[in-house]
């Protein structure tokens, strides 16, 4: 039935005051007549003379009114909606679908489109879908950054109910109007986005840039020619600098402080930092290639606070093994390079100053804890059993934190079983641990420095005083406010950093055979039995543990394979795929064994004998995790593959661990990152 609108509110009592006086008259005639009959008579023929006077000029005028006001009304209207329409501001009224029904000048000439486009608002901006809009649901504004045709939009949109817009109204009666329209308006910040963005890239950001290998370097070079090296290094960093408007000041002999625009920080990641290769050209007959570490502070809330930023990422340059570029921000750490092996260092200046400074920590403590990573293996274990020979050596009571016992653990682990020279509680799970934890202890980390995969990660919030020995590449992922930290992605293993600790930790210290053999292993299976990894300071501590009594007969009898592993490992090698060309990549799939991630890694190692592979990749599905093996031999750095999918390591031995993802989706992952980063150049 077609609804009549009814009128309300203060124009309606207007019209019909003259009926409520009528009314009032009336009983003011009736209080007339009880007092005089006559008066009232006289009275009562007025007041029915005024209500048929005032009806028929209410019945009559009624109509003239209404049109009056539906003219106004309508002339009001299209005053308002010119103004809408030749608003500035791009404006436009969707339905409840989104549909667009109508739109002014300013908002047409956005979207390039002419009067009357009445299409879907999904159609002009896809990110703008229908549940994004006000609904019902009690969603009444909404606001979205958006981008159209190279302009920068915050689009605000208004839900408008139209039963609430009736009863605003002070003519239309509100009954009957149900259904809402959207109000959206388009406020352009292009302008604003590229003053934003333009004092951003003028905003100053630090760098430090340290010479890797310095001394090393000036001494593969006569001493004639020396200084003509630093000259050309210092040309180069400057020339380089400059270019990019950007000041070097050299602070030390090997040390520089830059100061640039964040906006050519922006053109050194487009270039990859290219100056990572520029200074190894530096030739003028040094033996060996300058390297250099650069460590850049951004974004942060003051000049103060991006120097710190600088100083951290220089720190984590050089503990990743130097060689590469690290940029640190509030939110992010980002890395590049890192494609160089490590240098050794022949000095052992470092690990005497270390010993000291453990030997100080644990001389002050009553108790040792020592641990490694989840999922030991021989090298966290050897290492343990290192730091442990150290603690009992200065007098203190020492555990090492052990839950499961992988097969490649086990024959080390049962050298101390029964035995009367070591105590029962020598060996202790995460439960005993925390118990024995405490303000008075000191716990040793080994073989890992990043806290999530720590064998206990509670115990860092436990025990105050925390040292961490390590041979890996530092992640953003570190132990933080670590009393003592030595980190040195150079080392073999963590075995040969902790023999080379006990040298100096006490005088003529005394190791055991079956200790000498734990850190032999260790040495002997991270570096694939002296084949990598291995340096002069490497064969120095071994031939230490060889004088404290260590065997290479029993050491190779320990870690014999049985058939059915060694068939598992081969079965792994037999199906490798080899991904363009250069990449073997195989599934390990030794579900029945204890450890069949210690299989998996042989197996990498393993594929690399295979002519012409460069990386070889194992992935092992273990307790519900992807656990991924990655090795090489020196032209790809796995540990920046690695490092991209969640893991770390070294140059040429990483891993990584995937979770909530099958084996095909792991291989996929995988062979993405692999062509990513060859496309990038990072590989």
């Amino acid at each position: 039935m077609k609804k009549r609108i009814k009128l309300k509110g203060k124009i309606r009592n207007y019209i019909l005051f003259g009926i409520y006086l009528g009314v009032l008259l009336a009983f003011v005639n009736v209080a007339v007549f009880l007092v005089d009959a006559r008066a009232g008579f006289l009275l009562g023929c007025f007041t029915l003379f005024y209500f048929l006077v005032t009806l028929t000029l209410y019945f009559r005028n009624k109509p003239i009114v209404m049109n009056e006001l539906i003219s106004f009304a309508t002339e009001y209207g299209q005053i308002q909606r010119t103004l809408l329409r030749e608003m500035d501001i791009p404006y436009a009224l969707l339905d409840d679908t989104g549909k667009i029904i109508w739109s002014n000048i300013a908002f047409e000439n956005v979207i390039h489109q002419p009067k009357g486009y009445n299409k879907s608002i999904t159609s002009l901006f896809p990110t703008i879908t229908r549940d994004r809009l006000p609904d019902e649901s009690g969603l009444d504004e909404a606001q979205y950054e958006l981008q159209y045709e190279g302009a920068d939009y915050v689009a605000k949109f208004r839900k408008i109910s139209l039963k609430e817009m009736a009863e605003n109204s002070n003519m239309i009666d509100s009954a009957g109007y149900d259904g809402y329209l959207i109000a959206v308006y388009l406020f352009d910040e292009t302008a604003l986005h590229i003053a934003l963005k333009e004092v951003d890239d003028q905003s100053l950001a630090v760098g430090m840039i340290y010479l890797d290998n310095y001394e090393e370097a000036l001494e593969s070079v006569e001493e004639v020619r020396r200084s003509l090296l630093t000259a050309l290094i210092d040309r180069k960093i400057n020339k380089y600098i400059s270019a990019l408007d950007g000041i070097a000041k050299k602070m030390e002999k090997d040390k520089y402080l830059v100061i640039l625009r964040k906006k050519a920080i922006g053109a050194l990641q487009e270039t990859r930092f290219d100056l990572l290769e520029e200074v190894k050209t530096v030739n003028i007959g040094n033996e060996m290639a300058v390297t250099i570490s650069i460590g850049v502070g951004l974004d942060g809330l003051s000049y103060a606070q991006n120097y710190e930023f600088a100083r951290n990422a220089i720190d984590l340059a050089l503990g990743r093994g130097g060689d590469q570029a690290v940029i640190k921000t509030p939110e992010s750490i980002t890395y590049y390079g890192g494609k160089s092996q490590q240098v050794e260092k022949n000095t052992r200046v470092k690990a005497r100053v270390k010993a000291h400074a453990l030997r100080e920590i644990i001389t002050g403590k009553d108790r040792v804890l020592v641990m490694g990573h989840r999922i030991g293996d021989v090298d966290s274990f050897g290492a343990s059993v290192g730091i442990y020979r150290i603690a009992q050596a200065l007098g203190r009571k020492a555990h090492i934190v052990l839950n499961d016992v992988t097969t490649s653990v086990q024959p080390l682990v049962e050298l101390f079983r029964d035995k009367p020279e070591y105590e029962e509680d020598m060996i202790v799970n995460n439960q005993q641990a925390m118990e024995l934890a405490g303000n008075n202890v000191v716990l040793v980390v080994v073989d890992v420095n990043k806290p999530s995969i720590t064998e206990c990660p509670e115990l860092l919030k436990y025990c105050k005083s925390v040292v961490v020995l390590d041979h890996h590449r530092q992640g953003t992922e570190t132990i933080e406010n670590a009393t003592l930290s030595y980190v040195e992605p150079y080392a073999s293993s963590s075995c040969e950093m902790v023999s080379e600790i006990l040298q100096y930790t006490y005088d003529n210290i005394k190791v055991r055979p079956e200790e000498a053999d734990c850190m032999y292993s260790g040495i002997m299976i991270d570096t694939n039995n002296f084949m990598t990894k291995t340096g002069v300071r490497t064969f120095e501590a071994a031939a230490f543990l060889r004088r404290s009594g260590a065997d290479v007969t029993r050491v190779r009898k320990l870690f014999r394979e049985d058939a059915s592993a060694y068939k598992a490992k081969a079965d792994a090698v037999s199906q490798a795929e080899i991904y363009k060309q250069y990449f073997a990549i195989s599934v390990c799939t030794a579900e029945d064994f204890l450890s069949p991630t210690i299989i998996g890694a042989q197996a990498a190692n393993e594929l690399l004998n295979i002519r012409g592979v460069k990386a070889s990749f194992v992935l092992t599905d273990y307790q519900g995790k992807i656990y991924v093996s990655a090795r090489s031999i020196d032209e790809v750095n796995v540990q920046i593959i690695m490092e991209r999918m969640g893991g770390g390591g070294h140059l040429n031995v990483a891993a990584c661990q995937m979770e909530g993802i099958g084996l095909v989706e792991a291989i996929g992952e995988l062979k993405a990152t692999i062509d990513s980063m060859q496309e990038n150049g990072e590989i």
